[in-house]
């Protein structure tokens, strides 16, 4: 059993259920957490629905609570939902402004989850 991210006519991710439900879960927490929404929509099929643009002012908050904290527990908490989240975005054509400090790094993150991550 599978959970589909889908944009549009696409699938993003063919994330496995669990997996794509506890996905959903923290990015709704993290969304309700910085006051924005965050564009991932359950849908009746049984997959989640990417709008692009909500989903990528999403991904910029997230990206900017990570960066501007100290607190080693709050980016690790964080690290795994934005890199899985640059992932889907990156798939969306989607971009956020990235320090050049951090580029090298979570590039390198985003390009070795989205292998493991069937589309």
């Amino acid at each position: 059993m599978s959970y589909p991210f889908e944009y549009g006519d696409e699938t993003l991710w063919e994330a496995g259920y669990h997996g794509g439900q506890l996905y959903h879960a923290l990015a709704q927490g993290a969304a309700g957490f910085l006051g924005v929404p965050s564009g991932l929509t359950p849908t009746p099929q049984g997959s989640c629905s990417v709008d692009g643009e909500v989903f990528q002012v999403f991904v910029q908050r997230l990206y900017e609570l990570y960066t501007s904290s100290s607190n080693e527990v709050l980016r690790e908490l964080g690290h795994g939902l934005l890199v899985t989240s640059l992932v889907l975005l990156d798939r969306t054509g989607g971009r956020i402004a990235v320090r050049p400090e951090d580029t090298a790094a979570l590039d390198e993150a985003r390009a070795a989850l989205a292998r493991t991550m069937a589309s």
